[in-house]
C-alpha cells in the first residue's frame, strides 16, 4: 500500500490541460506542475499560455505550451501530437476550456440572454466549445492512454449543470433584465453526461474518467453579486480561485484510484440545499 504522500504525488506523468491560460485553468496547471507532472498549457491564446509557463518553469517545474483550438479536430489532435512528442506520454487530461457568459453591454456580442430570442450562432459556439471540444480533446488524449494501458480524464463541469441558475442573482434595479444563457446549463450538464459514458465505456481499460463541479469562483464580481451569491451558500462566500486545487489533484491522482464515473461537487453547500 503507497504512503499517503505517494497517492497524491505525479512524479513521471505528464498532463495535458484545455483552458490552460483560464482563471481556473491556470491554478490546474501550476497545482499538477508542482505534484511533479510534466504539463502542457494548451490555450486558444497562447500568450497569456506561455505567460502561465512561464510563472511555473521559473519556479523550477515543468511545463510546455500549444495553441488549441478545440473546435477543431486537426487542431485538437496536434496539439495531443505535440505532447507525445515532447515527452512520449500523456496520462491526465483536464477539460478546463469552456466558455462561460459574462454580460457586457458594450460587446457587439451582448445578448441578455433572454431563451425566447438567443441567438442561435451563440448557441452553437457554445455547443462547440463547452462539448465538441471536449469531445474531440477526448478522443485524441485516449488513444495514447489506451495504447500504454492507463489515464485519467477530468472533466470541469458547474454547479449550472447540475441545478439552474438562480436568474435573480443577475438582476438589477433599474436596468433591463438579464439571464445566464440556456447554454451554461445544457453543455454542462452535457459534461457530467459525457464523463460517464466514457466511465463506462472505458470499463476495465484502467482509463479513470471524472468530472470537477466547482462552485461560483471570485472573479472581480460586483458587490451586488457577490452578496446575492453568498447568501445562497452555506458557506456564505463564493469559492477563491486556488480552492478547487485539492480536488483537482485527488482526481489526477492515485488518491481517487477508485473513482469512475464520479461527479466531484466542490460549491461550499450551495447544491446542499
Amino acid at each position: 500500500m503507497a504512503q499517503l504522500p505517494e497517492l497524491f504525488c505525479l512524479d513521471d506523468r505528464v498532463a495535458f490541460v484545455t483552458g490552460g491560460a483560464g482563471l481556473l485553468g491556470a491554478e490546474f496547471c501550476r497545482t499538477l506542475a508542482e505534484a511533479g507532472a510534466a504539463v502542457i498549457i494548451s490555450d486558444l491564446d497562447k500568450k497569456a499560455a506561455q505567460n502561465v509557463a512561464a510563472s511555473i518553469t521559473q519556479s523550477g517545474f515543468t511545463a510546455r505550451t500549444v495553441r488549441t483550438d478545440v473546435t477543431n479536430a486537426d487542431s485538437v489532435q496536434e496539439s495531443v501530437n505535440y505532447a507525445l512528442s515532447e515527452f512520449g506520454r500523456l496520462d491526465v487530461l483536464v477539460n478546463s476550456a469552456a466558455l462561460d457568459p459574462k454580460f457586457d453591454p458594450t460587446s457587439e456580442h451582448a445578448h441578455s440572454g433572454a431563451f425566447e430570442d438567443y441567438p442561435l450562432e451563440l448557441w452553437q459556439q457554445a455547443l462547440d466549445v463547452n462539448l465538441t471540444g471536449l469531445f474531440l480533446t477526448c478522443q485524441a488524449a485516449v488513444k495514447p492512454m489506451l495504447t500504454q494501458g492507463s489515464g485519467t480524464i477530468i472533466n470541469i463541469a458547474s454547479i449550472y449543470g447540475v441545478t439552474p441558475p438562480d436568474q435573480r442573482l443577475y438582476q438589477r434595479k433599474d436596468q433591463p433584465p438579464v439571464f445566464k444563457p440556456v447554454y451554461y446549463t445544457v453543455t454542462k450538464s452535457g459534461v457530467i453526461g459525457l464523463t460517464k459514458y466514457l466511465a463506462a465505456y472505458y470499463a476495465g481499460k484502467n482509463i479513470r474518467v471524472n468530472t470537477l463541479t466547482p462552485g461560483g469562483v471570485y472573479n472581480d464580481h460586483d458587490e451586488e453579486f457577490t452578496q446575492k451569491y453568498a447568501a445562497r451558500s452555506i458557506q456564505g462566500r463564493m469559492a477563491q480561485k486556488d480552492e478547487m486545487n485539492g480536488a483537482l489533484l485527488f482526481l489526477a491522482s492515485d488518491a481517487s484510484s477508485h473513482m469512475t464515473g464520479g461527479n466531484l461537487i466542490v460549491d461550499g453547500g450551495w447544491t446542499a440545499w
